[in-house]
């Protein structure tokens, strides 16, 4: 079954049709560097990372682009207040993103370019868009003429002569021909920061970067662009018009756009005293995998309420699916397969992969793993799974986890293997009757928070915490 995404550029849901077959490239927003990123970016990340990890689990070759915005407006203030560079004051905050990143197990894109590196792409394509007519200059600034491109709004629906319009348009701070328009190269005032180019003194503008990095790494049409609801307008909208605008050509085929996240039931706010990075939460005692689970719990274009006892929910549906699996490798080899087991690992399977094609429905998608779960622990408590099902509900829960990666698998692999390897040469010890080693090894076991229990069947083993 295909994999089908929301499009917020036609507001349906639509298989995913790579322009060129079997290769995704992708292109997400990340993070403005001017401080710690907080929990709903990192929701957007998180759904960023399940999607890169399932297109990958498809079997699509992907070219994963997130870009590093590290100059505007916030970067240039901070730095001066801390009598830094922006390229040195950027640095920390960039440097905290990617250990957060390692912290929620989000995989690091083939490219992370910054914008500051990224100035030349950016001019030329300020030229570009110059010689097409679609931009004049005021004030030693080069602005986008946006009533010159007749597609404007087709993202977003917004219609610009609106109030919304208006006010999410007024409020940038450059004088234009027109209030309408927005800014692709401003001209430096005072000590801040500046590269001189042929456009002059100055900086890019925040839309023009992302046009400019994403088409230079994956072309001039390419197949996935990501980021939150917030940014369709004007951010989106605007990359939409520079970019078509310059090439004449369709610039994304398929826009996802991840909600909004609330803190207990108010919208994140630093005067409300509910404004969280990952780090205020792990200061806080939260456990990261279990911020993960919730984060990536709820179907993304729903807005996800985040609360303390939700984290703790999250941490307890983590310790039962782990607990399962602790049961499930308990089972010793050599015991007879169950073929109703199987059917029901097959159709497991079977659900949780069509709610994952049926645009990221995670929500679903774990529905479906612990309705199997509770099928399954009915086989567990009458000793009605074999060795086979054992493998092929440890494989199903390490598919699983190649998307939501919050189980305890791959490092439990190898301690099981160590495990079997010393049930086995206590099986061996009592075969030849030296009943020391046998006694020894169970003790080194129990040590290590495993029991063994002797049945007819074998030898079971269990963990304790």
């Amino acid at each position: 079954m295909a994999l089908k995404l929301n499009n917020s550029l036609t507001q349906s849901v639509e298989p995913l049709q790579p322009i060129d077959p079997g290769i995704v490239r992708m292109y997400t927003c990340g993070p403005t560097v001017y401080h710690y990123a907080h929990i709903g970016n990192f929701r957007t990340f998180v759904l960023q990372d399940v999607l890169r990890r399932y297109i990958l689990y498809k079997g699509y070759r992907l070219h994963h682009v997130m870009n590093i915005t590290d100059v505007e407006d916030r970067i240039i203030a901070n730095a001066q207040d801390a009598g830094m560079d922006i390229r040195e004051y950027s640095k920390k905050y960039l440097t905290a993103f990617l250990e957060d990143m390692r912290t929620l197990r989000i995989q690091q894109p083939d490219e992370m370019p910054r914008a500051t590196e990224h100035i030349e792409a950016m001019v030329e394509l300020i030229r570009r868009l110059e010689k097409k007519n679609l931009t004049y200059r005021s004030g030693r600034s080069t602005y986008f003429r946006i009533g010159a491109f007749a597609d404007y709004g087709k993202l977003s629906g917004v219609e610009l002569d609106s109030a919304a319009a208006r006010g999410r348009i007024d409020s940038d701070e450059y004088s234009k021909e027109n209030p309408r328009d927005f800014v692709l190269w401003k001209a430096c005032k005072g000590e801040e920061a500046f590269w001189d180019t042929e456009l002059g003194r100055g900086r890019p503008g925040w839309h023009i970067e992302c046009s400019a990095m994403s088409m230079l790494y994956l072309g001039e049409s390419f197949d996935i662009h990501c980021g939150g609801v917030d940014l369709i307008f004007p951010h989106h909208e605007n990359e939409i018009a520079q970019s078509e605008g310059a090439t004449g050509k369709p610039f994304v085929r398929h826009w996802v756009h991840a909600a909004h996240l609330i803190v207990e039931g108010e919208k994140m706010s630093k005067s409300k005293g509910n404004f969280f990075t990952l780090r205020d939460l792990l200061e806080k005692g939260c456990n990261p995998l279990a911020i993960r689970y919730l984060l990536q719990s709820v179907h993304y274009r729903k807005q996800l309420n985040f609360t303390f006892e939700g984290v703790e929910q999250a941490r307890s549906a983590l310790r039962r699916i782990d607990g399962f699996l602790q049961k499930i490798r308990s089972v010793p080899d050599g015991l007879q397969a169950n073929p109703s087991l199987s059917d029901k690992t097959s159709q497991a399977r079977q659900d949780f992969e069509s709610a994952m094609d049926d645009d990221l429905n995670v929500s679903e998608a774990l529905g479906a793993l612990f309705e199997f779960i509770r099928n399954c622990n009915i086989d567990l408590d009458r000793q009605e799974v074999g060795s086979s099902n054992r493998d092929e509900i440890l494989k199903l829960f390490g598919d699983a986890n190649q998307m939501f990666d919050v189980f305890q698998i791959e490092e439990a692999k190898l301690q099981d293997r160590r495990i079997r390897e010393l049930i086995e040469e206590r099986r061996q010890a009592r075969l030849q009757r030296s009943f020391q080693r046998a006694d020894q090894i169970r003790d080194e076991l129990f040590e290590s928070g495993i029991i063994l229990e002797d049945t007819k069947e074998g030898t079971r083993w269990k963990r304790v915490h």
